[in-house]
């Protein structure tokens, strides 16, 4: 995957969950990490953020995609249970690091 030199797009995505949905989270969680297993080869990053009680509130993800990551995020199937509040989805370069 290259960020720098554009042949390939990277999108950081960054989803919050709608309040009081961690059960939704939970029951739905399976799913979405064998969603997240399928589409690996367009993942660069992904993780759960937390909130200061250790749930987890929101999922990141930076992922290799032409289109804004915009099909990727509507096959998640935190997507389609409405799970999200807020959405960012942002182009993203890498300039440093090792990964």
């Amino acid at each position: 995957m290259t960020f720098v030199d554009g042949s390939s797009h990277a999108f950081f995505r960054l989803p919050g969950d709608k309040p009081g949905t961690h059960e939704l989270r939970m029951q739905t969680r399976p799913a979405h990490m064998e969603h997240a297993q399928e589409i690996s080869d367009k993942l660069y990053f992904a993780c759960p953020t937390m909130n200061d009680n250790g749930n987890m509130n929101a999922s990141v993800w930076v992922v290799d995609a032409a289109d804004r990551a915009e099909a990727i995020t509507a096959a998640d199937p935190y997507e389609k249970v409405d799970l999200f509040e807020t959405k960012i989805i942002r182009p993203f370069v890498k300039t440093a690091g090792t990964g």
